[in-house]
């Protein structure tokens, strides 16, 4: 349709150009009047003439350069395409060597996987025009750094990982804890920072962790600093997307602890809206039998489902 316009506009646009050569020209080599004194075209007296003749060329190059203008720009307008969520990254964390958290008879990366693949294939039967990937589909150790570099290098537009939460096994009340809460890349006060350590501490079995992660230690807080000034530039889009996920998580009755901020490593680089959402407490016996059974797995993977729709329709342009 944008086609045949440009092609008509243009048409127009020499055939008025055209029209207004022969008649400026007409004009031009005919006796006219100025001042009651008549000019005539002689060749020997139209220097005055002659003046006025680049004025006619500029208007017509004028005309025409503007037409062309307009009309490869409506072409532009016409092949830009809107804005899709092609590409999302499912992260299945921990794996392999880094799987030590565990409740009294299920093991986090055991529970964050069966979740992952759940999510992976929900996306893929909903919405079939999305592409799925995932950073591991079996019990093997994948370093922090491929897991955000797989999404990065295959330009996800989300990448979502999957973490049982657990409290320290030492703490009082421990069992006692329950409920969900989301994570987006930042820097939260010193105080706040046992998840980010806990969730960082598998960097400690990379081989060269301190010259991939340019010298971060996991064990010092202090260190969180420097995961603060990678801060994902999709922070803003990272919240609402943890926001939608939380408030299907209260949807069916869970424990709201928010969405929050930590300087996570998994996270720290990502070039898309990404979060990590602990789906509950596998230290808590209750929250462990509901994450493991497949009544609890299948509300999870609606909530995570619902939350990336509602996300994709605010964020998806027409």
């Amino acid at each position: 349709m944008y086609g045949f316009l440009n092609l008509w506009l243009t048409c127009g646009a020499f055939l008025f150009i055209f029209k207004l050569r022969r008649y400026l020209t007409k004009l031009l080599f005919t006796n006219f009047k100025i001042k009651d004194e008549y000019y005539f075209c002689n060749i020997n007296k139209v220097s005055k003439l002659m003046k006025i003749m680049p004025l006619k060329r500029f208007v017509c190059c004028l005309l025409g350069a503007a037409f062309i203008v307009l009309g490869s720009g409506e072409g532009k307008a016409e092949t830009t395409p809107p804005f899709r969520i092609k590409t999302i990254v499912i992260d299945a964390g921990h794996g392999g060597k880094d799987g030590s958290t565990r409740g009294l008879v299920a093991r986090e990366k055991d529970v964050a996987l069966q979740v992952a693949l759940r999510l992976g294939k929900a996306i893929t039967d909903s919405m079939p025009e999305v592409k799925v990937l995932y950073t591991r589909t079996e019990d093997v150790f994948v370093p922090l750094y491929e897991r955000i570099g797989l999404a990065n290098n295959s330009k996800a537009d989300m990448f979502i990982s999957i973490h049982c939460n657990s409290m320290p096994s030492n703490m009082r009340n421990r069992t006692g804890t329950k409920g969900v809460e989301t994570f987006v890349s930042g820097f939260g006060r010193l105080g706040e920072q046992s998840t980010a350590i806990r969730e960082n501490a598998s960097i400690l079995l990379e081989k060269d962790y301190q010259e991939k992660y340019e010298g971060y230690d996991p064990n010092d807080p202090e260190s969180m600093i420097i995961f603060s000034l990678l801060k994902s530039a999709y922070r803003d889009q990272s919240i609402k997307l943890a926001n939608f996920i939380q408030h299907e998580y209260i949807a069916t009755g869970r424990i709201d602890r928010g969405v929050k901020e930590q300087s996570l490593a998994v996270l720290a680089r990502a070039g898309m809206p990404a979060v990590l959402t602990e789906i509950g407490f596998i230290s808590n016996p209750e929250e462990e039998q509901y994450m493991i059974s497949e009544s609890g797995q299948n509300e999870i993977v609606g909530c995570l489902l619902k939350a990336i729709k509602n996300y994709r329709r605010q964020v998806e342009l027409d």
